[in-house]
């Protein structure tokens, strides 16, 4: 009786908060009901309702507010424009490297001069213009004023080089190419995601996505215009420039812009610029603990961090030494339509999904096999869902006329396509494949689980395996090359190993080293080597890495020669016991 009055009460809440008709929400809710057994069910409902009906009013809100910018073809510059209406002296912009401010006027009337310019060179709408620019407040003036007349920015990652930059400026069809005058050395809009090493995605971004993503963020984290967020992620990623710069552009927050990330200014900067949000990757979090204790890691206003990829190890150490209430952990690819966000502030978790709601938001953990990321499916073909405690790739279903669930893809219909998967949820459907492996607690609670598939992250930015092997191979005279990631004790991410085929020894390192650093950025450059006689493969012939990675770079489990990427020389060395046991000890460093 208590499950059914819970039930019941539920219902009535859902129809007079979210507005959902009882014909919604009672045939699902009988279903867990009958399905869920007493005292587990009380309790879930206990723990969850609130969580789960304040995720619920923040999709209605955001759909509702999508769907209106839609019939009214409100593109972001328009968005901007009420912005600047409500908040005009303002403001808006802090550029850290100069102390300059911008109000929302001031960066409304720079856009618009980057608008006109555009057009007396004729440019028109539909046009796409390669951005190529360090972190500063002109970066959201450019694109913004390219939007304004229709003009498709496509945002280059800085650090590229080469062949990967040439790549990403060519699939983007660029007319041109706006750079700063700090990179004049070969060293809305598209974001070029998912293998940010040898050649990226293009993954689209429209004015609707743009507008969603940042308020899924403001509203489901209950941020607040009075908010000063502090930003120093890169502005070519979706973290900074959406989740980030968006909060000012749409709700009319104040955004510090920092050129580059520094440990040793993080805490400073808030103090000085009264910030009250900051943003994060989990590499940021793990280098501002390393760093010697300070008053002003203490001293600020900040009351959340908002960001990915926070270890579950060092979660609580970060929140107690520098006094912050609220992670805001995120989950959630540029281009992807199963968004989740930990807004109950539970200690490891990048987000949840309901579980008395489950049809609210239709995101699913479905079997996989986790080497070869291949979906498991049942006897009718159709996907087979995870139960708590067990991991799987997430996916989302897609709906293309529903602004919360449609994908947009990729500039490459060849890389759209390998995203999508069909009768995932039932026959004949389409779902978005996350290509990231979580588990989920009885509670709904999403716990990233590192993948051991094509992907991993090392320095911020994730590394695409096949695209790194195939621009090694090609150094290397196509040599059999394969790339994986290894935990290294005391550092975020994965860092970069490769084991080469080289049975004759005719590797010259010194060569591979220089047209290494021509053809990748310094994160995808792999940090371990190993050399061995032939690289073993399936009976399909893909390589087998589960061994490799077991093996990682310890000398002592390994007979073939290992090599070391030493920063300080600029080349690799032979990896042996001692060099082994100061790279575990930290003192010798990545």
């Amino acid at each position: 009786m208590m499950r059914l009055a819970c039930c019941t009460a539920l219902l009535f809440v859902l129809r007079l908060l979210v507005g959902l008709p009882w014909y919604q929400v009672l045939p699902a809710i009988l279903i867990f009901y009958l399905g869920s057994g007493g005292w587990n069910f009380l309790d879930i409902f206990a723990k969850t309702v609130g969580r789960d009906l304040h995720a619920a009013s923040v999709l209605l809100r955001v759909k509702l507010n999508v769907r209106r910018h839609l019939r009214e073809k409100n593109t972001i510059p328009k968005i901007f424009a009420e912005t600047v209406h409500r908040h005009g002296d303002k403001t808006a912009l802090i550029f850290e490297g100069t102390g300059e401010r911008w109000t929302f006027r001031q960066l409304d009337e720079y856009s618009n001069r980057v608008a006109n310019l555009l057009l007396e060179r004729g440019f028109k709408e539909g046009d796409v213009v390669a951005l190529f620019m360090e972190n500063r407040s002109q970066y959201v003036g450019i694109w913004l004023g390219m939007a304004k007349i229709g003009v498709e920015a496509a945002l280059i990652n800085f650090n590229l080089r080469l062949d990967a930059l040439v790549h990403c400026v060519t699939i983007s069809n660029a007319k041109a190419v706006i750079f700063g005058s700090e990179l004049t050395d070969d060293r809305l809009f598209y974001i070029y995601t998912s293998g940010t090493t040898g050649m990226p995605k293009a993954a689209i971004v429209v004015h609707s996505r743009y507008y969603r993503m940042a308020a899924l963020v403001y509203y489901g984290f209950r941020m607040t215009s009075d908010d000063v967020l502090y930003d120093c992620l890169p502005l070519y990623h979706s973290a900074g420039n959406i989740v980030g710069v968006g909060q000012c552009l749409i709700h009319g927050m104040t955004v510090v812009i920092r050129k580059k990330f520094s440990a040793s200014r993080f805490w400073d900067d808030c103090v000085k610029y009264n910030c009250t949000i900051v943003q994060y990757i989990g590499e940021i979090c793990r280098y501002l603990l390393n760093q010697p204790v300070r008053d002003t890691e203490r001293q600020h206003r900040v009351r959340m961090a908002l960001g990915n990829g926070l270890r579950q190890s060092i979660w609580e150490e970060f929140m107690n030494r520098f006094n912050i209430p609220q992670i805001a952990e995120f989950y959630g690819a540029t281009e992807c339509n199963c968004s989740l966000g930990n807004f109950d502030n539970k200690m490891g978790a990048c987000g949840f999904n309901s579980q008395i709601l489950p049809f609210i938001y239709p995101i699913r953990l479905v079997r996989v096999d986790e080497e070869t990321m291949e979906l498991i499916r049942g006897p009718d073909g159709v996907c087979i869902p995870c139960k708590p405690g067990e991991p799987g790739q997430l996916v989302g279903r897609i709906i293309q006329n529903d602004p919360l669930r449609r994908f947009d893809g990729y500039v490459s219909q060849t890389a759209t396509n390998k995203k999508i998967a069909h009768s995932v949820f039932k026959k004949g459907d389409s779902a978005y494949l996350s290509g990231d492996v979580l588990i989920m607690d009885k509670y709904g609670h999403m716990y990233f689980k590192d993948r051991t598939g094509d992907t991993f992250r090392w320095k911020g930015e994730n590394v695409s395996t096949t695209e790194v092997e195939g621009t090694l191979s090609r150094l290397l005279d196509m040599k059999d090359v394969v790339v994986y990631g290894v935990e290294v004790p005391g550092a975020e991410g994965k860092a970069g190993m490769a084991a080469i085929a080289d049975p004759s020894h005719s590797t010259n390192l010194e060569k591979f080293v220089k047209d290494m650093e021509k053809a990748l950025p310094p994160y995808a450059r792999p940090v371990f080597l190993r050399f061995l006689p032939e690289v073993n493969k399936t009976g399909t012939f893909k390589f087998q890495k589960t061994e490799l990675r077991r093996d990682s770079f310890d000398p002592s489990a390994v007979s073939d020669r290992l090599y070391f990427l030493d920063s300080s020389k600029g080349r690799y060395v032979q990896l042996d016991e001692e060099l082994y046991r100061s790279i575990l000890s930290g003192k010798c460093k990545l």
